[in-house]
C-alpha cells in the first residue's frame, strides 16, 4: 500500500481543466493529469466534498431515503446510467451486495470498495451532489446523483451520519493487481464443453470458469457450438433494431466493483464518431465503438432452456457490456429476442 499525499495545486489544476474541457469526463481527465478522481475529490476536502466512513453496505441500505436518483456505472469503454428509486437490498455474506428492482439494479463486490465520498454542486468544478464510491486504485466504481426531485434533506443526514471526523490530505492507494494468470494453453476443450453442455443457470458460467482455470474470451473460443464471433457492428444493429421494435433487453455494464443491469425498451439512439449512445430519460448508455476487439454471440442452457447473449470484449479480453433479451428465472427466453441472435 502507498500512502499518496494529494498534491499541491492539484483543487486549481482541475478547475482549469474542467473550465477549459468541460465535456472531458473527470475519468479521462484525471489520467491526463497523473492522478486519479479520488485523489481530484480529496483536494477539495473540507469545501465541496467530505470523505465517508467505509460501512458501504449500511450506506447502500440507507440510499432508499434520496427517492429519485441516478446511478452510474462505468468502465473504460462503457457509461451505463439509469434512473430510479434504491429498492430492496439484500447481502450475500459480508463481501457480495444485492439491489433489485425495475429501476435500479446492481450486484455490488465489496472487497473492491475502499472510498466513498459526498461531493457537493460546485459550478466551477462541475461537481453534481452525489455519493461516490471508489476503489483501492482510486478509480470509481459506483456513483449516485440526486435529481431535481431528490430528497436532499435526507442527502445531508446521509452525509452527517457517515461522515468521518478527519479529512484526509493523503489517500492509501494500491497498485493495481497482477493480471490473473489462466490455464488457456492446457485448457481440455472437450471436458470444458461437456461441462459447458450441463450448465442449469446462467450464474454457474463463472464457477465453470473458475472449474478449468480459462479465461473467459478463451473460453468463448473453445465452446464450439455455444459461442460464434460476429462483426463488431453487431451491437449498433442491436441497438437501432431494439430502439425500432421496441424489444425489452437487459444491458449489463461493470467493473470489479459493480455491475449494473438496465431491464427495459430503448428508444433514442444517437451516434456519433466513435461512439453509440442511448439517450433516454431514464436510461443513458455511452459505448465507446473503438474499444470493441472481439463480439460473440454465446448460448448456455439452463433449466429454462437456452439463454443467449450478445457479448463485447476489448483488446486486452474485457468484458464491456453484455446484451440479453429480458428473461427472469423460472421464465423461458423472450422468443423476439432469440430468434434475431440466432440469425447471427
Amino acid at each position: 500500500m502507498q500512502t499518496t499525499e494529494i498534491r499541491n495545486g492539484l483543487k486549481e489544476q482541475w478547475i482549469a481543466c474542467h473550465t477549459s474541457q468541460p465535456q472531458v469526463r473527470i475519468r479521462d481527465a484525471a489520467r491526463k493529469m497523473g492522478t486519479t478522481e479520488a485523489e481530484i475529490l480529496a483536494s477539495f476536502a473540507g469545501s465541496c466534498t467530505m470523505q465517508l466512513n467505509k460501512e458501504f453496505p449500511s450506506l447502500i441500505k440507507r440510499l432508499h431515503e434520496l427517492g429519485y436518483i441516478m446511478v452510474l456505472t462505468r468502465n473504460e469503454s462503457c457509461v451505463h446510467e439509469r434512473k430510479g428509486v434504491f429498492e430492496e437490498v439484500a447481502f450475500h455474506g459480508k463481501h457480495v451486495g444485492i439491489v433489485t428492482g425495475p429501476d435500479i439494479d446492481l450486484r455490488m463486490f465489496f472487497q473492491q470498495w475502499a472510498y466513498a465520498w459526498a461531493v457537493f454542486s460546485d459550478e466551477a468544478a462541475g461537481f453534481k451532489d452525489s455519493i461516490q464510491i471508489f476503489d483501492h486504485q482510486g478509480v470509481a466504481v459506483l456513483k449516485v446523483f440526486l435529481q431535481d426531485t431528490s430528497d436532499r434533506a435526507a442527502f445531508e443526514i446521509i452525509v452527517r451520519d457517515f461522515s468521518t471526523t478527519l479529512q484526509p490530505t493523503a489517500l492509501s492507494l494500491l497498485p493495481a493487481p497482477p493480471p490473473a494468470v489462466y490455464n488457456d494453453v492446457n485448457a481440455d476443450a472437450a471436458a470444458f464443453r461437456k461441462d459447458w453442455s450441463e450448465l442449469k443457470d446462467t450464474h454457474d458460467f463463472f464457477p465453470l470458469l473458475k472449474k478449468h482455470n480459462v479465461s473467459r474470451l478463451h473460453a468463448l473460443r473453445i465452446a464450439g457450438d455455444y459461442s460464434k464471433q460476429v462483426d463488431n457492428d453487431t451491437v449498433v444493429q442491436l441497438l437501432q433494431r431494439a430502439s425500432v421494435h421496441d424489444w425489452e433487453i437487459m444491458i449489463f455494464t461493470g467493473n470489479h466493483g459493480n455491475i449494473q443491469i438496465h431491464t427495459g425498451a430503448i428508444k433514442y439512439i444517437l451516434s456519433i464518431p466513435g461512439w453509440i449512445n442511448v439517450m433516454d430519460p431514464a436510461f443513458n448508455l455511452h459505448l465507446r465503438l473503438s474499444d470493441i476487439n472481439e463480439t460473440w454471440v454465446v448460448k448456455k442452457p439452463t433449466v429454462d432452456g437456452l439463454v443467449h447473449s450478445l457479448e463485447l470484449y476489448d483488446e486486452v479480453g474485457e468484458l464491456i457490456v453484455q446484451f440479453f433479451g429480458k428473461r427472469k428465472p423460472g421464465i423461458p427466453e423472450n422468443a423476439v429476442w432469440r430468434d434475431w441472435i440466432i440469425t447471427l
